[in-house]
């Protein structure tokens, strides 16, 4: 049987490790999940113990890579929780309309799926081409594949069932070209989006959005990451601005609750109040 004190301390060890070699700091996601993937790698690349697998992260960089891979959060969709974009279809979009020029950040976007959505949402909403979208993470692979926008075709069947819950006004086969087992999404969808290299746990905010979408990526970290991560987000957004988180996070037990309202409390889509107090 594995000694889950060891187990603990040498993660603690490993991740530290990272962080002084590489700069990505782990060391605040919760426990339980990141061990859980770092046993995976230590169990798949045959290795005893964590304390091997730190000593060959210090001398090799590919390993590391692969290491890297596992600790993202990767898991995406497009119109992922179909609901969640109607209610910014049918909720958020028409007072975003009033705007001259709407700011989205998608952080933790990894490949690109629900970036692509949103995308889609806009243009269908006649709001694309005044919009800018900043699709960040931390993980240089998933951010290549974000850019190439090309997707196993074994998942068009689903994609197009959440597209069409969502509220789409188009036909889902318009956005994509089909090749062999993949689809390549239509490349003006790309034309106001940019993409870049952020890290939420150690670099500085993106000032005065008009929307943050980050969802399912908070439940990796544990509570005192959770509370810095929100005060980076309040702090980029302009007041009126919306934040937008997954099903199962909130942030009315944060320390920032008393800064945003809800704006459509099911789908965990929250404004931020004015400097003055006011709600918008």
């Amino acid at each position: 049987m594995p000694d889950n004190k060891n187990d603990e301390i040498e993660l603690e060890l490993l991740l530290r490790t990272i962080y002084l070699k590489y700069g990505y700091d782990f060391r605040d996601y919760a426990k339980a999940s990141i061990l859980r993937r770092v046993l995976r790698r230590k169990s798949f690349s045959g290795f005893n113990t964590i304390s091997e697998m730190q000593h060959r992260i210090l001398n090799d960089t590919v390993f590391f890579e692969k290491l890297l891979l596992d600790l993202s959060v990767n898991v995406t969709e497009m119109f992922r929780d179909p609901t969640f974009y109607r209610a910014l279809r049918e909720n958020i979009i028409p007072l975003l309309r009033t705007k001259e020029f709407i700011k989205i950040w998608h952080a933790g976007c990894a490949t690109g799926e629900e970036v692509y959505s949103m995308a889609i949402l806009l243009r269908e909403e006649n709001l694309y081409k005044k919009t800018r979208l900043y699709a960040t993470d931390f993980n240089e692979d998933v951010l290549k594949k974000a850019k190439e926008a090309i997707y196993p075709v074994d998942r068009l069947k689903e994609y197009t069932r959440s597209y069409i819950k969502s509220g789409g006004l188009e036909s889902f086969s318009d956005y994509y070209t089909a090749r062999y087992e993949f689809v390549i999404l239509d490349q003006s969808l790309k034309e106001n989006v940019i993409f870049a290299d952020h890290n939420l746990v150690t670099d500085d905010i993106f000032g005065e959005m008009d929307m943050i979408l980050c969802r399912n990526v908070l439940i990796y970290f544990n509570k005192d990451l959770q509370s810095r991560v929100l005060k980076h987000f309040r702090d980029s957004l302009c007041d009126g601005g919306y934040l937008c988180l997954g099903s199962k996070e909130s942030i009315r037990m944060s320390e920032c609750s008393e800064y945003f309202d809800d704006a459509v409390k099911k789908e965990k889509i929250y404004k931020k109040r004015s400097s003055t107090g006011r709600s918008f």
